[in-house]
């Protein structure tokens, strides 16, 4: 298949024609199964169903990934637990890293907690051989700088499995110094936001999976081109890359955003989210332009009060 391209097809169909062994790194970030509203899909299937569905293209993904690849994998909760058993015990590949995606402005829900995470496994064919640039990724350490240690790594340490999206929700918590990763959720006020599509992932977040697991000029791997943010930022930092969408709609949009994409462009969003992410004192606020509104019923006509004797005043307690 040409590369550099993303076709308006069913992956399935679509990665069966993709050469086996041929794919660095695959990133999907599939429809949960939670009623999500496609404008070509059913995203509510019965569980077998939806599980077996992800068994045909997981597998695809797998036999198109070359020996020392690697797969992400995000995906909610409901069936999370499943779809990692099914790529570790049925697909064969071995889990690296568990990380958990935390954010804001999730889906707000009437009989649970609120949806404030996602999962991203992090899956490679062979433990023993596998891209994984952690040079590219280190951030200072505590011994560098609260303990001033000259034991410390002068490259610093690897990231926690966590990656928290407002800091200012914790300020005194989670300060660059600490090993927290973060990243702006793409809301609807955000530049970043192309607009037709509502589960849109943020470039920062796709920035780091794609560096860490692959190197320029490597092939990547969309099955569900969504939004397009993986191939975008698979164009931005100079790796090559194939995608499938099944919705004629989201691809012809994709394809205009890749149009306008050039080898070298800065990701969107800010690498560090204290700068795109303001507290809410920063915020907007509502302003009243007349804040004691006069009162439409007319006040009614006063009469005179009746002299009553005078009482004795008492100084004030309070």
């Amino acid at each position: 298949m040409k590369l550099d391209t993303l076709y308006n097809r069913d992956c399935i169909a679509g990665m069966a024609e993709i050469p086996a062994g041929s794919i660095d790194l695959a990133f999907a970030d599939p429809p949960f199964n939670i009623g999500y509203t496609y404008d070509v899909y059913e995203d509510r299937r019965a569980a077998d169903e939806y599980l077996d569905w992800t068994k045909q293209w997981g597998a695809a993904v797998v036999r198109a990934l070359k020996p020392t690849g690697t797969f992400w994998l995000a995906i909610g909760d409901d069936f999370a637990a499943e779809t990692k058993m099914i790529f570790q015990r049925e697909l064969g590949l071995f889990c690296r890293s568990w990380v958990i995606w935390y954010y804001t402005f999730g889906v707000n829900c009437k009989f649970k907690f609120s949806r404030s995470h996602t999962h991203l496994f992090h899956f490679v064919k062979d433990p023993k051989n596998f891209t994984f640039n952690h040079d590219a990724i280190r951030v200072p350490s505590a011994r560098q700088l609260v303990y001033a240690d000259a034991r410390a790594d002068a490259k610093g340490r690897l990231p926690d499995d966590t990656w928290i999206l407002r800091p200012q929700d914790a300020a005194h918590s989670f300060t660059p110094e600490e090993d927290v990763w973060y990243f702006p959720r793409v809301c609807g006020t955000f530049k970043e936001r192309a607009g037709f599509h509502g589960c849109q992932m943020p470039e920062q977040l796709l920035g780091r999976i794609i560096e860490t697991s692959s190197n320029p000029g490597d092939t990547i791997l969309e099955p569900f081109g969504g939004s397009g943010t993986t191939l975008i930022v698979a164009k931005k930092l100079d790796r090559r890359f194939l995608g499938f969408e099944l919705s004629k709609n989201y691809a012809d949009q994709i394809h205009s955003r890749l149009k306008s994409t050039k080898i070298g462009d800065p990701l969107s969003g800010a690498a560090e989210p204290t700068v795109s992410a303001p507290t809410t004192a920063n915020g907007k606020q509502r302003k009243t332009t007349n804040p004691t509104p006069p009162n439409p019923i007319a006040p009614a006509t006063k009469r005179p009060r009746k002299k009553s004797a005078p009482t004795l005043q008492t100084p004030s307690m309070f």
